[in-house]
C-alpha cells in the first residue's frame, strides 16, 4: 500500500499595497479630472444662459410671442415663427418615425445578419448619423425641392429634417427593442403565438419608453435645426402661418440668425428673446422624454 504525502497548496500572494494606493490615486485623479471638465462645461453654459436672459427679458412678453415678425424692432414678434417650427416638427415626426420604428423592428427582429443588404443597411445607419446637417439641407434641395418639383415648402423641409434624424430614431429604437430581454420572446413563441404577434403584443410594449425617449430627443434636434432650412428656402420675414403642405414658411433657428445679422441693436434683444423661448420648447421636449423614461421604463 502507498502512502502519498499531502503537499499543501501554496498560500495566495499578499496584496501589493503600493499598487493598491497608486490605482486608488489614479481613480481619484480622474474622477477630479470629469468633475472639472464637468464644472467648466456648466460654467459656460451658466454664463451664456444668463446673458441670453438678461439681453432678451425686455421683449419677453405675450405681445412677442403673438405678434408676427416685423421691420420695426419693438413691433416684431415670433408667431408665424412658432407655427412654421411646429408644423414642421410634426411632419418631421408623421414620416420619420413611423420609418424608424419599422426599420428597427425588420433590423432586430427580421433581418439576417449574413445578408449582404443588411450589412449595407448597418453601415449605412452608422454613417449617416455622423453627417453634418448641411449636407442633408443640399440633398433636399437638390433631390427633394428641384428635382421631385415639391418647391421650398413646409413639405420640403420636413422630408429633409425626417432623412436627417431617421438615423437617430432608428438607433434609439433598435436599443430599446434590444434591451427586451429572449426569455419574453421565447415564453410568447412557446405559447403558440407567431413572430408578428410576439413581437406586437410583447416586445413593443416593453420598448415602447425607449422608443418614445429617442423619438422626442431627434424631433428636440429637428426643431432647433436652421442649417438645412436656409438652403430650403425658409424665409425669415414671413407675415402668416402656413396652411398647408405646400405653404412657404419661418422657424424660430431662422428667425434668430437672420435678427442677429441686422445691425440695429434693437434686433439683437429681440434675437435673445426669441433664443430663450426656443430653448424653453427644447426643454420642455427634452423633459418629457426624461419624464416618459423614468416613469414607463422596466427594470428587467
Amino acid at each position: 500500500m502507498t502512502v502519498t504525502a499531502m503537499v499543501p497548496s501554496p498560500a495566495p500572494p499578499e496584496p501589493r499595497l503600493g499598487g493598491t494606493k497608486r490605482s486608488a490615486f489614479k481613480d481619484t485623479a480622474f474622477r477630479l479630472l470629469l468633475l472639472f471638465c464637468l464644472s467648466v462645461g456648466l460654467v459656460f453654459l451658466l454664463i451664456l444662459l444668463t446673458s441670453v436672459l438678461w439681453t432678451g427679458a425686455p421683449r419677453l412678453s405675450l405681445d412677442f410671442i403673438t405678434n408676427m415678425p416685423s421691420r420695426r424692432p419693438e413691433r416684431a414678434g415670433v408667431q408665424s415663427a412658432i407655427m412654421g417650427s411646429i408644423w414642421v416638427t410634426c411632419l418631421t415626426a408623421l414620416f420619420c418615425i413611423p420609418t424608424g420604428v419599422l426599420a428597427s423592428i425588420y433590423l432586430e427582429e427580421y433581418a439576417d445578419k449574413e445578408r449582404w443588404w443588411n450589412r449595407i443597411i448597418e453601415l449605412n445607419l452608422q454613417n449617416l448619423a455622423a453627417v453634418p446637417a448641411i449636407v442633408f439641407g443640399i440633398l433636399g434641395l437638390g433631390i427633394i425641392a428641384r428635382t421631385l418639383g415639391f418647391g421650398f415648402t413646409v413639405l420640403t423641409a420636413s422630408l429633409t429634417l425626417s432623412l436627417l434624424v431617421l438615423p437617430t430614431v432608428i438607433v434609439a429604437s433598435r436599443e430599446a427593442i434590444r434591451a427586451v430581454p429572449g426569455s419574453i420572446r421565447a415564453g410568447s413563441l412557446a405559447l403558440g403565438a407567431t413572430r408578428w404577434q410576439t413581437v406586437w403584443r410583447q416586445v413593443l410594449p416593453a420598448a415602447v419608453p425607449g422608443m418614445a425617449t429617442g423619438s422626442i430627443l431627434a424631433l428636440s434636434r429637428a426643431f432647433g435645426e436652421a442649417a438645412p432650412l436656409i438652403l430650403l428656402g425658409g424665409v425669415s420675414f414671413i407675415t402668416f402661418n402656413p396652411d398647408g403642405l405646400d405653404s412657404r414658411y419661418t422657424t424660430l433657428p431662422i428667425l434668430v440668425y437672420n435678427w442677429t445679422l441686422r445691425p440695429q441693436e434693437e434686433f439683437r434683444v429681440a434675437a435673445s428673446a426669441a433664443i430663450v423661448v426656443l430653448l424653453v420648447v427644447l426643454l420642455a421636449m427634452n423633459s418629457l422624454a426624461i419624464f416618459l423614461r423614468n416613469k414607463y421604463q422596466k427594470r428587467w
